[in-house]
């Protein structure tokens, strides 16, 4: 398993431009191919899941299958423009507050929102968290991208895992749906009692999920 960093988080530079998707699955392509990786999968939590999408549409040949967490809907109708610069504002004050805060703060006030995570978990999000650049807030966002189309391009097998819109998960049901109409091969997997961070509220489940699906892309390409 390889994880990769994207720009402006983590351990990656943040350069004060190129945060777009376009830019983000250019650089996953360039990973994949400085590594010399034979077609791996992608899986992508949130922005990148986003990323695995454009990867998938713009340049297949590089990988075997795709699973996303929880992507922003920018396929479906529902992702309306001002309705995207609403949820963008909302983020950008929620990053910019908590870059106000000491580590120690921000695990004390996952904890206590996020009950249900692993306290393993704490730690490095809040380090992730104090490691983002604010430069990428400022590309952020579905681009000047014909997501319709893009998602039309997938053809390597796709699996979407889905949460619970009222515990936040952005993903609804008939979000889903659009994107199965746009990629037929898509499986739709939907984990209960989930928000937006799937992984950490129902690791159990989401694992099964995920292997199960790594079992059936390695066996169909045997």
């Amino acid at each position: 398993m390889i994880m990769v960093d994207a720009r402006g988080h983590g351990r990656s530079e943040g350069p004060k431009q190129g945060y777009g998707p376009k830019d983000m699955a250019g650089d996953l392509a360039g990973v994949i191919t400085g590594l010399r990786l034979s077609r791996p999968v992608v899986l992508g939590h949130s922005m990148g899941a986003a990323t695995a999408l454009m990867l998938a549409g713009t340049q297949p040949h590089l990988i075997r299958a795709i699973a996303l967490e929880d992507p922003p809907p920018w396929w479906a109708a529902s992702s309306a423009p001002e309705s995207d610069a609403q949820r963008w504002a909302w983020m950008r004050a929620r990053m910019i507050g908590r870059k106000r805060k000491t580590r120690e703060e921000l695990i004390v006030e996952q904890r206590a929102a996020s009950p249900s995570w692993s306290e393993a978990e704490l730690g490095p999000w809040a380090t992730a968290k104090l490691r983002f650049s604010f430069y990428a807030l400022d590309g952020v966002g579905p681009g000047a991208v014909d997501w319709q189309a893009i998602l039309r391009r997938i053809s390597c097998p796709a699996l979407l895992i889905t949460a619970d819109p009222a515990l936040e998960a952005i993903v609804s049901q008939e979000d889903a749906a659009v994107m199965k109409a746009l990629v037929p091969q898509l499986r739709i997997a939907h984990i209960a009692e989930a928000g937006h961070n799937v992984r950490r509220e129902q690791f159990v489940r989401y694992l099964d999920i995920v292997r199960t699906f790594l079992l059936q892309v390695t066996a169909s390409a045997e």
